[in-house]
């Protein structure tokens, strides 16, 4: 505060910035997104399909995630009677996975993404991946101003495929 009394105009820069910082935190670009993917060890699917969905990408990206090394957490939206998903047990809120998490990978529709927001700040991944398809703007900019990196609308499995390449 200055000798015044007064720290508007501080105050004003230091608000502007943090406003304008969110949108660092939306990746897009293909270098941004291989960093994210090249740091990335733990991914909660949320919205992950069973077995006897094996034809859906809810299940198919996930498992390949799994196949290339990743530690994948099942946290299915649907399937109260299933346990386990490729071998592993499931989860039903991301914030009770007790564990850091890099990534979520969501395969919801873009309209029931915002009853998972508060869910997935809760869990404090590094960072959200909407999946091919998938995209809310509103949802995205939340959790960016939450500090966690999004991707929208991009499928996991190809861009890792890249990554790897």
């Amino acid at each position: 505060m200055s000798s015044s009394g007064h720290d508007t105009p501080a105050r004003f820069l230091l608000l502007c910035a943090a406003m304008t910082d969110w949108k660092t935190n939306l990746v897009n670009d293909a270098a941004g997104i291989a960093s994210l993917i090249r740091e990335t060890k733990v991914i909660a699917v949320l919205g992950i399909k069973p077995e006897t969905h094996s034809d859906q990408a809810g299940f198919y990206v996930p498992a390949h995630m799994d196949a290339a090394g990743y530690d994948v957490i099942p946290v299915p939206v649907y399937y109260p009677e299933v346990t386990e998903i490729l071998g592993k047990p499931v989860v039903r809120k991301l914030a009770d996975i007790g564990r850091p998490i890099d990534m979520v990978n969501v395969f919801r529709k873009p309209s029931d993404i915002p009853a998972h927001v508060a869910d997935i700040i809760a869990a404090k991944p590094k960072s959200v991946w909407f999946q091919l398809g998938i995209r809310n703007d509103e949802a995205a900019q939340t959790l960016a101003e939450a500090g966690i990196k999004v991707v929208q609308d991009r499928c996991l499995m190809v861009e890792e495929g890249r990554v790897r390449r």
